[in-house]
C-alpha cells in the first residue's frame, strides 16, 4: 500500500488516509470474489448441504480465526459445524472427524504444514474436503473436493505480509457459504431464534404474551358499578398502573389508568361517588396471549400507551401487561 507524501500530512489527516486506503485494498478483494461465485462454489455448497454429520472447519493462525467465526456463522444459521484445531487434530483432536462429516479448510497458502499432515486421514475416512485458499495451485486446493480460490491481489499491510485483504475475503466467502446454505435449507426467523434463545434477538422472537403477561391474583380488575375509590385501591394493590373493568363473565367491558386519574382530578370528580364506569376507557387496546411480546410491544408503541389487557377469543381477561414486564422480558 502506497500512500503520496504521507510523511508530510499532519497527523491526524495521516491516520485517516492509511484507514481509508486499507479499506479501499479490502474493499477491492472482497469485490473481486463475485466472479468466483461460479461452479466451484456450487460444488462446495453441494457438499457441504449434503452433509450428514457435522461441517468441520480447520485453520491455523489468522485464518484458524475466521475458520472458527464461519464455524460458529454455520452452526447458527442451521448447518451443524464446529472449529477443529489442526495442530491439536493430530494429537487426538482428529477423533472428532467421524465419516458422516465434511471437513471446511481454510488456509491463504494452502501449504499449511498441519493441515497437510491430517489430510491422508481425512481422505482415508473418505470424508470431502472443500479448500478455501489463495493459491488455486497449492496441494490442498488440488486434493480439495471443491476448492474455492481466496486471493487477493495485495494484503492492506503496507509490508504486504500481515494478513489484512486475504482474511477480509476469505471470511466473505465464508459468509456466502453460510448465507446460500441457510437459503437452501429454508431457515427461518424461528429457527434462527430458537438457537439464539439468550439474545435479546432470541427472546424477541420465542417470547409470546403468555410468557409475560401477569394473571390470577396480580392482575387487577373490578365490576363496572364499583366507586372510583375501590378503582383506584385496585390499581396500586396490583402495582401496574391501571386496571380492567369487566362484567361478571370477565369480559372486558373497559379500562382505567393512571392517566385517567389525573384527568378525573382534573374535573373535580369526587372520588368516593363516581362509579368506574362512568370513567372508564371502552373498546380499549387488547391482545391475545398467544401473539409474540414484541407484536405486543409494537401495539403499545403505535397507541402510545404504557399497559395492554390480554384477552382470550371470547373477549375474557386473562391477562395483563406493561412496559416494565416487557423490559423484564428483554423485549423493550
Amino acid at each position: 500500500m502506497t500512500v503520496t507524501n504521507k510523511s508530510a500530512l499532519p497527523p491526524g489527516q495521516r491516520f485517516r488516509t492509511l484507514g481509508l486506503a486499507v479499506l479501499e485494498i479490502e474493499a477491492k478483494a472482497v469485490a473481486a470474489l463475485a466472479e468466483r461465485v461460479d461452479a466451484h462454489f456450487e460444488r462446495a455448497c453441494e457438499l457441504l448441504l449434503a452433509c450428514e454429520g457435522r461441517i468441520v472447519v480447520l485453520g491455523m493462525g489468522k485464518s484458524g480465526h475466521i475458520g472458527g467465526k464461519i464455524a460458529a456463522t454455520l452452526a447458527s444459521t442451521g448447518s451443524p459445524a464446529f472449529f477443529v484445531h489442526p495442530g491439536e487434530a493430530s494429537h487426538g483432536d482428529l477423533g472428532m472427524i467421524t465419516e458422516k462429516d465434511v471437513v471446511l479448510a481454510f488456509s491463504n497458502s494452502g501449504e499449511t504444514a498441519e493441515i497437510l499432515t491430517i489430510l491422508p486421514i481425512i481422505k482415508r475416512l473418505g470424508v470431502p474436503l472443500v479448500a478455501l485458499t489463495g493459491n488455486p495451485a497449492s496441494t490442498l486446493a488440488t486434493l480439495a473436493d471443491a476448492h474455492i480460490n481466496v486471493s487477493v491481489a495485495q494484503e492492506a499491510c503496507p509490508l504486504d505480509l500481515a494478513p489484512t485483504a486475504s482474511t477480509t475475503a476469505a471470511l466473505a466467502m465464508g459468509d456466502a457459504l453460510a448465507i446460500a446454505l441457510l437459503e437452501a435449507r429454508g431457515f427461518t426467523r424461528d429457527d434462527f431464534a430458537r438457537s439464539h434463545p439468550g439474545g435479546r434477538l432470541g427472546r424477541r422472537l420465542l417470547l409470546h404474551v403468555s410468557d409475560v403477561m401477569r394473571g390470577g391474583e396480580a392482575l387487577p380488575m373490578v365490576g363496572p358499578e364499583v366507586k372510583l375509590s375501590a378503582a383506584l385501591l385496585e390499581i396500586t394493590r396490583k402495582g401496574m398502573g391501571m386496571t380492567a373493568i369487566v362484567d361478571a363473565e370477565r369480559k372486558v367491558l373497559g379500562i382505567y389508568t393512571d392517566g385517567d386519574l389525573r384527568r378525573t382530578l382534573d374535573h373535580g370528580l369526587d372520588v368516593h361517588t363516581t362509579l368506574i364506569r362512568d370513567l372508564m376507557t371502552p373498546k380499549c387496546k387488547t391482545v391475545r396471549p398467544g401473539i409474540l411480546a414484541a407484536e405486543a410491544l409494537q401495539v403499545m408503541e403505535a397507541a402510545k400507551i404504557n399497559g395492554l389487557l390480554v384477552v382470550d377469543e371470547d373477549g375474557r381477561l386473562v391477562g395483563a401487561l406493561n412496559m416494565h414486564d416487557l423490559l423484564r422480558a428483554g423485549v423493550a
